[in-house]
């Protein structure tokens, strides 16, 4: 007689299982329906104070393993993007403010950390980029973030100038856990209007197929004396961790080329893409990007992080930052466009599940994605598979302060975007870039010949502008970085902060009209009370003698004497 068969556990919906074990507490998801049910079904099984119970047929971590079955893995992750205001070739400041970024990072649970272009040496590096220092101070910069322990439990996409093969690139570093595991070159460079790409760098082409992968040689020290790494992989790879998590990148110009590197990158199944920027502010142009990278993942799917430099770092053009997260067409995270501080960090928790359904709903994607596979032989043969490294949350290794600080998953329809009017951007722009300028000058501050007239008025108003962003932050943080630089530049001795913008003005900004005998009272007054209102130490001077002087220089030098009609 034969035997009873064993009955195999029946599974539940997948939706039950996609939380995993240890997940985080009950979340608004991104998209209703089988992420949320996961979610909260998962969160169930580990707290006592939820009334739901998981289904009876739901194989629990506990049944799963004797059976030798998977366990169920979270398809919730972390990400963080951030802003930082680089200085060309301050290695040892840039460093500074990269290991601050990947601590913020961390303290709020990200697993993937997203830098702006050539962030370690500055992307104002103009003709230094030609000198092999400026490669070489690249590396020991990256050795020294792996050293003070940067990228430990942190997937970390540095920017920094990189010579292989005799050729200078413009890449992007991957690393996790003090290993290097990809150096990316850029592909398409910008040379129109501000900038010289082409000057510095050569775009990449990749080998032709079948010619194996590329690797490039790390430096000696420390990176094989200290890490036992010699070479790591060089290309237009994308990462494919253990987890099942996907992540890609292009920088910065790819983004704006009509064959767009996140278009193959998300038909070879990426769902993670990252841009890392050096993008100047242009009158409206951060429109541009929003709807760039707002079509992008519409059309394609996917999570896109955006990270740019902030403000002024040594030339004449000013970075205005935004870095921001995108969610399949939505904005769920986005820092400011113009701030006086050095280090911004935006993080968000999303959904990969959301990505993977998304993609699948869209059948002309599925067309594309599978003809895309079929030309390049497979999803696969750009991958570079990561044996143990994961981006997916592992709620069980938070801290309290951690799962405090962790933001969560964000809620159907987006952020409420922020996007300053054209006059906005006309006024704060030119002010921050005033402020960096101020304090890495080593300048005392400013001196306006206040006419009362619209130029000179319009300067004075953008100082006061500068007072108002600076006053504002040293008073939320006084012990912090722009507290610490205003009480520098305006002599002052530690704690104090400005009381107000006036304040403030008044140590930096000096104005003085200017008068002669053309002068009207008119001016006189207007150039008083805006001096008044500003905060700035003003003063009213006649020039008569100074011009009469000039005048009698020009005649006898001459013969003539000027007639003004």
């Amino acid at each position: 007689m034969p035997s009873t068969p064993t009955p195999r556990p029946t599974r539940s919906p997948r939706s039950s299982l996609s939380g995993g074990v240890g997940c985080a507490p009950p979340l608004p998801l991104l998209s209703p329906g089988g992420a949320a049910a996961a979610a909260a079904s998962c969160c169930s099984a580990h707290s006592h104070s939820h009334s739901h119970s998981l289904p009876s047929a739901t194989i629990s971590a506990q049944s799963a393993a004797p059976l030798g079955l998977p366990l169920p893995t979270s398809s919730l992750v972390t990400l963080a993007t951030c802003n930082l205001n680089q200085w060309a070739l301050d290695f040892e400041g840039n460093f500074q403010r990269i290991l601050r970024s990947c601590q913020v990072a961390k303290s709020r649970g990200a697993t993937y950390r997203l830098g702006p272009e050539l962030e370690i040496c500055g992307y104002g590096c103009e003709d230094h980029f030609l000198e092999m220092d400026t490669f070489r101070h690249g590396w020991e910069t990256l050795a020294k973030l792996f050293a003070s322990g940067a990228t430990d439990d942190l997937m970390c996409d540095f920017g920094m100038p990189v010579l292989h093969g005799g050729v200078r690139y413009n890449c992007r570093v991957i690393c996790k856990d003090r290993r290097v595991l990809l150096v990316r070159p850029k592909c398409a460079l910008a040379d129109n209007g501000n900038y010289r790409e082409g000057r510095y760098f050569t775009a990449y082409r990749a080998p032709a197929k079948g010619s194996g992968m590329e690797t490039i040689l790390l430096p000696r020290e420390p990176f094989f004396t200290e890490y036992h790494q010699r070479s790591a992989p060089f290309g237009l790879h994308h990462l494919q961790c253990s987890d099942s998590a996907t992540l890609g990148c292009e920088s910065c110009e790819e983004l704006w080329t009509p064959q767009s590197t996140h278009i193959s990158l998300s038909l070879r199944g990426v769902e993670i893409l990252s841009n890392g920027s050096g993008s100047h502010h242009e009158l409206r142009k951060l429109q541009t990007r929003m709807e760039l990278m707002i079509n992008a993942t519409r059309k394609c799917g996917g999570v896109y992080l955006y990270a740019n430099q902030r403000g002024c770092d040594g030339g004449r053009t000013y970075y205005d930052g935004c870095a921001m997260i995108v969610v399949n067409g939505r904005i769920v995270a986005q820092a400011r466009q113009f701030d006086v501080r050095e280090v911004e960090v935006v993080c968000a928790t999303v959904d990969l599940e959301d990505v993977r359904s998304y993609r699948a709903s869209n059948p002309a994607f599925g067309i594309q994605a599978a003809r895309s596979a079929s030309e390049e032989g497979g999803t696969s043969a750009w991958a570079l598979s990561l044996e143990g490294v994961t981006l997916t949350n592992d709620c069980q290794k938070w801290s309290p302060e951690v799962e405090r600080q962790r933001p969560k998953v964000m809620t159907e329809g987006g952020l409420e975007l922020r996007v300053p009017t054209p006059e906005e951007e006309c006024c704060l722009g030119p002010a921050c870039w005033m402020w960096d300028f101020l304090r890495r000058s080593g300048a005392a501050g400013f001196f306006l010949p206040l006419s009362g007239g619209a130029d000179s008025s319009s300067v004075a108003a953008i100082v006061a502008v500068m007072c108002t962003l600076v006053t504002k932050a040293s008073r939320e943080d006084p012990d912090g970085d722009v507290a610490k630089e205003c009480r520098r530049v305006c002599r002052k001795d530690d704690p104090w902060v400005p009381s107000s913008p006036q304040e403030m003005a008044n140590c930096i900004l000096h104005t003085t009209f200017m008068g002669t005998e053309n002068s009207s009272e008119v001016t006189l007054s207007r150039a008083k009370r805006l001096g008044e209102a500003v905060g700035s130490y003003h003063q009213s001077i006649k020039i008569d003698l100074v011009v009469e002087a000039i005048l009698k220089v020009f005649q006898i030098t001459t013969g003539r004497v000027p007639k003004f009609s």
